[in-house]
């Protein structure tokens, strides 16, 4: 006796499994926001904690950003010694803090707090640089040499591992110049250079047109062999800058200029040992031996906090570490085999030392 085939299950006998998907959905939705709340009071947590701790800093304000001044040693509330840093290639085009000029805003807006600031009785330029485009060396130079000027404050500088050529020209705005004995310094000198690849596009087979105002309209163009003229007018235009580098070091060091044109400021660099042989600098130490000679200077107390300027962390400064910059930078390439060398870009001016190429 067969069965009866079993009842088709009805609407009402269906399992309704839309709520609990849609429960589902929700508690998904739910836990993710949960992860992002706590990540969020993390880092808040994370924020407050740096900047109460951070050593006692105070908060600048200016044109374009913010800097915190951060405490490095001391604990005097009524000097301080300030050490601003000029590190990397100079440049107007490598992105900065503060307004349109880059590293040099910033360097810039630094000097002008120091100036500012009762408080601070000395400042140490810690430089750091194998130097730069030459507007732009010239520029720190001179927002250097300001602060010296306007003030009683020592201005001194401390070389790193490398203070040449732009970094050098940099230096000559402070008081006193510290070097290591084995910092790179020197290369007093300018180039200029471009790239001619007319045979290349002979072989390939391609012609350059070119519709131009004037003859030296192209004076740099890589298409053609230059001109004996052209190369003349560049080769003016170096020593004319070239003969502003000298002065500077001339007048600041106290150093005939001819016998820097026909010696030491060929474009050579020096260990620092052989620079103060050559009195290029005054003395040789460390960052911590000019940051002495500073607090004697200056005559503060042994207490006296040493500061430093940063730009605190913000959601916008994180992510413009994501972010790509608009403005061309310097491009540096590391060759395998001859050490770090330099791209230059055509018809710039520089003060760079020859051990970057």
């Amino acid at each position: 006796m067969s069965l009866p085939p079993p009842p088709l299950p009805s609407p009402a006998n269906i399992p309704n499994t839309l709520p609990i998907k849609e429960s589902t959905r929700y508690r998904r939705r739910f836990v993710i926001l949960m992860v992002l709340f706590l990540l969020s009071l993390g880092l808040n947590l994370l924020l407050f904690l740096v900047v109460a701790f951070s050593g006692g800093s105070t908060t600048f304000s200016g044109p374009g950003a913010i800097f915190t001044e951060r405490t490095l040693s001391g604990n005097s509330s009524s000097e301080k010694i300030a050490i601003i840093r000029l590190e990397g290639l100079i440049s107007s085009s490598i992105q900065g803090h503060v307004g349109i000029d880059g590293m040099v805003g910033d360097i810039r807006e630094q000097m002008k707090l120091v100036e500012r600031d009762d408080k601070i009785k000395a400042v140490v330029i810690r430089i750091d640089s194998p130097g730069g485009e030459v507007l732009a060396s010239d520029q720190i130079y001179r927002a250097i040499k300001q602060v010296r000027d306007k003030t009683e404050k020592p201005v001194v500088i401390s070389m790193g591992s490398v203070a040449a050529s732009g970094g050098y020209y940099a230096a000559m705005g402070g008081d006193y110049i510290f070097a290591d004995e084995l910092t790179l310094t020197g290369s007093i000198g300018v180039i200029m250079q471009t790239i001619n690849y007319k045979d290349l596009m002979g072989k390939v087979g391609v012609r350059s047109m070119v519709f131009k105002s004037g003859k030296f309209k192209d004076i740099l163009s890589g298409s053609r062999e230059p001109e004996p003229e052209e190369m003349q007018l560049i080769q003016d235009l170096v020593m004319e800058t070239y003969d502003q580098f000298l002065s500077i070091v001339a007048n600041e060091r106290k150093l005939d200029k001819e016998y820097l044109r026909n010696g030491i400021a060929d474009g050579r660099i020096f260990s620092g040992k052989q620079a103060l042989a050559v009195k290029l600098v005054d003395g040789l130490g460390t960052l911590d031996d000019a940051i002495a000679y500073a607090r004697t200077k200056s005559k503060v107390s042994e207490g006296a906090r040493v500061i430093d300027y940063q730009v605190p962390f913000s959601l916008s400064s994180m992510l413009g570490i994501f972010a790509k910059s608009q403005t061309p930078a310097i491009k540096v390439e590391l060759p395998q085999s001859a050490g770090a060398g330099l791209e230059l870009k055509a018809g710039y001016l520089y003060y760079l030392s020859p051990h970057v190429f």
